[in-house]
């Protein structure tokens, strides 16, 4: 699977900003420990904060990573969908013809429930119709059976 550069770049330039703001509004969250009890509640409050977008952005990073390894493995093996259905001007694929196609992904799904590749397929189907919740569910599902089978192994 090809990595998208443009993609890859705009992430680690949005992951940048994110660092600088912590260190940033670390900076100014330690000054105001210096000052009553008003000023130190926002103190804390402003470090809360940045921590639990670092959390939230590392967790976002390790999926998106862990998401293009599997499909790159998938790729690699010529596991991955064909990529035929039809596509507006823009690139996206057309949602009624994705939404025709999506039938057989979960039948394949519900014929394999514990193969991940059957789960990331079907993360590609919700994905091309525009399901981005359950496409995120279905990859996050597929990450997790292939990780209890290399345990396993």
């Amino acid at each position: 699977m090809k990595s998208n550069l443009a993609t890859k770049l705009g992430v680690a330039a949005v992951t940048l900003l994110l660092l600088l703001y912590i260190v940033f509004v670390s900076g100014m969250a330690v000054s105001l420990f210096a000052g009553d009890i008003v000023a130190k509640v926002m103190g804390a409050a402003l470090i809360v904060f940045p921590v639990l977008a670092v959390v939230f952005v590392a967790r976002e990073l390790l999926f998106g990573m862990q998401t293009e390894r599997l499909l790159g493995r998938m790729a690699d093996a010529g596991e991955l969908p064909e990529d035929d259905l039809p596509k507006r001007p823009s690139g996206r694929v057309v949602r009624e013809a994705a939404d025709e196609d999506f039938p057989r992904w979960k039948a394949e799904v519900e014929a394999a429930p514990e193969d991940w590749r059957t789960w990331m397929r079907l993360g590609l189907a919700y994905s091309a119709s525009g399901d981005r919740k359950r496409a995120r569910a279905s990859l996050r599902e597929g990450i997790r059976l292939e990780k209890a089978a290399r345990a396993r192994a």
